[in-house]
């Protein structure tokens, strides 16, 4: 199979292919496999490749044969080093299983490497000291966002149609923006972080993917939805698949639109040109479209100390669990600046305030559901500004505190962390492109549970403003069977 075969499809196309005879699952994996050996060089997504495992492939699963991609945090695979795209964990191999991986097997999916993550998922731009920066298929000078900006790369690039990706304060969003992809945040609830985990930064992380086309992530969904026992809590599947949902025409939706960030932020000019001409679209799709200053109910101070604190108190055991497991200890050799910050902050936060930041969370949450009262869906920009350059994110981190580190990450990302805060749907859909070329995502959040509302206006989008034959200058598609060497 060629690359320019493989990357003209879908993860659901891909597979139709297998189940139909046309192409084997070797086959697509040895298209994927050259398509890495081919970007990779020039975008650092993929931190590690490994043998693929057919042997158990059910043809009937959605997904069957498709070549998939892990992101180096919250998911493990059995036998494959989870690293946390850290020094302090180099090297750790997962004893088991997540449960997401054997919902991923179930899929079909065919996991055969691990993507980049910035150090503990605790940044939206991609530069591990351990892998060095991932670069955006776009412009290789610049950030692909994170924390699942390894994940975001190689999807863009045409390395894989579909990967994992994580989300706990836009890490979906942010690098599905930066990269010209689909990104949908699941609802709290939806996806089992277990074993080991039974929630990620208390309940502010979710799991799901990045892809190229609306109905892979809706299917990615059907597919790992739906939890086991011993789960703190359950947001239940509805009586339809997502992937219907997605032909489903959305009706006539009530969408507020949100232009300044709540910490005030404006976003640059083409980021705000993009966002009145994706408010055109929807009038003329039949939406009734309002501006509106909507309040997290705290001051953008308070919901940032808050979510330090969730932050910083949350990352204190994990590394400490790296750190004996390793052997090794806990300073500058095995941690970045930015991440012992945050770590030394997180050992300072006592349960009472950890109990507080508790009480933001749900003042916000209960603001943000008066809100869904009176509108369906909630338009932003999903960034204020198009991605940055590589290194600009993390300059002068040294001096950053934890509260101060995660002041820089809501700074660079202001309009995603309402979502992950009160546990709420949202997605980035690619409907902009910069003057210079670079993709521009607009966000879509609906009220908790209300996934179905977003994957209906997602595919109303997707036919109105179709973007996926909009390919970077990166781009496994182009190269030709004689660079491939055959």
């Amino acid at each position: 199979m060629q690359l320019h075969e493989y990357t003209s499809f879908d993860g659901l196309g891909l597979s139709q292919l297998v189940r139909d005879g046309a192409v084997s699952a070797a086959e697509l994996h040895d298209a994927a496999v050259r398509a890495c050996t081919a970007v990779n060089p020039h975008i650092n997504a993929v931190v590690e490749l490994w043998p693929a495992d057919f042997t158990h492939i059910d043809h009937t699963a959605p997904f069957a044969g498709v070549p998939f991609l892990i992101k180096d945090v919250a998911v493990t695979m059995a036998g494959k080093r989870s690293e946390a795209g850290s020094r302090l964990g180099a090297g750790h191999v997962a004893a088991l299983d997540s449960h997401l991986m054997t919902q991923f097997r179930q899929a079909g999916l065919i996991t055969f490497g691990r993507t980049s993550t910035p150090e503990m998922a605790f940044a939206t731009t991609t530069e591990p000291v351990l892998y060095g920066a991932t670069r955006n298929p776009w412009n290789v000078a610049l950030s692909a966002g994170g924390s699942s900006g390894g994940a975001a790369a190689a999807v863009a690039a045409g390395i894989v149609p579909l990967a994992h990706a994580t989300d706990a304060a836009g890490s979906i969003r942010v690098p599905a923006a930066s990269t010209g992809l689909f990104g949908l945040k699941p609802s709290r609830g939806r996806v089992s972080n277990g074993p080991a985990m039974d929630e990620i930064f208390s309940g502010l992380g979710v799991q799901l993917g990045v892809s190229r086309t609306v109905r892979d992530s809706a299917a990615l969904l059907d597919c790992v939805q739906g939890v086991l026992p011993g789960e703190p809590y359950v947001t239940a599947a509805p009586g339809h698949s997502w992937l219907s949902q997605v032909s489903v025409a959305p009706g006539k939706l009530r969408i507020a639109v949100q232009r300044a960030a709540c910490n005030g932020t404006h976003p640059v000019p083409a980021i705000d040109a993009a966002l009145d001409t994706t408010v055109r679209l929807l009038e003329s799709l039949g939406h009734h479209v309002e501006e509106v200053s909507p309040a997290l109910g705290v001051s953008w101070e308070a919901f940032v100390q808050a979510n330090a604190s969730i932050w910083c108190a949350n990352l204190v055991p994990w590394i400490d669990a790296l750190a004996q497991e390793s052997g090794r200890a806990v300073s500058l050799d095995t941690l970045e600046a930015a991440t012992l910050a945050c770590y030394r902050h997180g050992k300072t936060v006592s349960a009472v305030d950890f109990v507080a930041a508790l009480d933001v969370r749900n003042t916000v949450t209960r603001q943000a559901g008066a809100l869904f009262g009176q509108y369906d869906v909630l338009l932003t920009p999903t960034m204020a500004d198009v991605p940055w350059q590589l290194g600009r994110y993390g300059e002068k981190e040294e001096k950053l505190d934890g509260v101060g580190w995660t002041a820089r990450l809501f700074e660079h990302s202001p309009y995603t962390p309402l979502a992950n805060v009160a546990g709420l749907p949202a997605m980035s859909v690619p409907l902009g492109m910069s003057n210079d070329g670079l993709p521009i995502g607009m966000q879509f959040m609906a009220g908790y549970a209300n996934d179905g509302i977003l994957l209906r206006l997602a595919g109303q989008l997707e036919r109105a403003a179709p973007w996926v034959q909009k390919r970077p200058p990166v781009w496994a598609g182009k190269v030709s069977a004689c660079h491939e060497g055959g």
